[in-house]
């Protein structure tokens, strides 16, 4: 038999409903619903681009979600 090739899905899920949040209840909500990674960064850190699903981006200012997006 074949290994299952199919991309993991990710949740069904609006990045933007999390900002506005205290990061660490943004954080326990992602997990929540399904996201199997979500990484916290501050303002203008440098990352890399590539895409991976299940992923689940924060901008943190202040202790705050200023921006959240996926991959």
């Amino acid at each position: 038999m074949a290994p299952d090739t199919a991309p993991p899905k990710e949740p069904q899920d609006s990045p933007q409903g999390y900002v506005g949040l205290a990061a660490g209840d943004a954080e326990r909500l992602a997990r929540q619903r399904g996201w199997t990674t979500v990484r916290s960064l501050p303002p203008g850190a440098i990352i890399t681009m590539e895409y991976r699903v299940g992923r689940l981006n924060f901008e943190v200012r202040d202790g705050v979600v200023a921006r959240s997006w996926k991959g």
